[in-house]
């Protein structure tokens, strides 16, 4: 029996799975460890962590891993790969195939298929690809031009309508939930928190809007269809980029924002389906890190053929 890992390293999550060739036989999660985010040291630790009780879950061994694969974002730079590389192997002996979280994404949603998936976690992007395999993007440029709809641009777009609220002479529910979740004292210090640099970590208040939106909040319930309708944005752009005309496209969806929001989703659809009614909107629950598995099997049986073909060569 061939062993694998695989690992979904998200903004605010590392998520880690242990399988063999057809089965999961284990997994594990611990916080993230995005090493531009956390810093080394911690994704380290991190990683360290979630390999070694994956595998503990599996009842395997670390070292008994024939080939691992890792999405993490960053995963273009060098750098990025050669640290995340360096980390998995003080624990793996195994081959380490360091990819773009939107690829283990695309594997785990789309498999071989052509479609659209919309990624709403920390950040967020739409990324998709037709039947001819030509790939589009729109959005994920990060929090401070983009990642429309992400739990990032919920809490901060929150804390804009907050303050917009305050201007107006309105206290609403949301705003007294927001300083709680920060433990803040006082409307001054929430407007120090709000404007501080660096910025506060705004994803963090996603569970709040959430909250707040289910108890009827009406600034929180905008917010989250507001994001929907940005998502919905997103994935235009790559629909219309790769399917000009009428086609029926498959479109799939993960993430934290889309998988825990029915608003945002109702809104998302909504929009979507408007715009572009030939689309046909899966909203099944999707884990990348299951993609990252498959990649790392498909990865092995590459490598096994080629040597096979080199052994033959001889």
């Amino acid at each position: 029996m061939s062993l694998f890992l695989g690992i979904d390293a998200g903004g605010s999550a590392t998520r880690c799975v242990v399988g063999d060739e057809h089965r999961i036989l284990g997994r594990a999660q611990t916080s993230s460890c995005k090493i531009q985010r956390v810093g080394e040291a911690e994704a380290r630790r991190a990683l360290h962590a979630v390999i070694r009780e994956a595998c503990q879950s599996a009842g395997v061994a670390p070292g008994g891993i024939e080939q691992a694969c890792i999405g993490i974002s960053g995963a273009s730079h060098p750098e990025v790969v050669e640290r995340v590389r360096h980390i998995m192997g003080e624990v793996i002996s195994a081959p380490v195939e360091v990819l773009g979280d939107i690829i283990i994404a695309l594997e785990a949603g789309l498999g071989p298929l052509a479609g659209c998936m919309v990624i709403a976690g920390t950040g967020s992007i739409a990324v998709g690809r037709n039947q001819q395999g030509t790939l589009a993007r729109a959005g994920g440029w990060g929090p401070v031009a983009s990642d429309e709809g992400s739990g990032y641009w919920i809490g901060r777009a929150a804390v804009a309508a907050i303050l917009r609220a305050h201007d107006s002479g309105e206290s609403t529910a949301l705003a007294r939930a927001i300083m709680a979740t920060w433990r803040l004292a006082s409307y001054e210090d929430f407007e120090r928190a709000a404007s501080a640099s660096p910025p506060p970590d705004f994803a963090q208040l996603f569970p709040t809007v959430l909250h707040e939106a289910e108890q009827g909040d009406p600034i929180a319930i905008d917010v989250l269809q507001r994001a929907g309708a940005e998502l919905a944005e997103l994935a235009l752009v790559v629909i219309r980029r790769l399917w000009p005309g009428p086609q029926r496209v498959r479109v799939t969806i993960c993430g934290g924002v889309l998988e825990n929001s029915s608003r945002t989703r109702r809104a998302f659809a909504s929009k979507l389906r408007s715009a572009c009614p030939q689309s046909a909107i899966s909203f099944g629950n999707i884990e990348p890190v299951t993609g990252a598995l498959s990649l790392a099997r498909k990865h092995a049986a590459i490598s096994e053929h080629s040597a096979a073909g080199v052994t033959k060569k001889r």
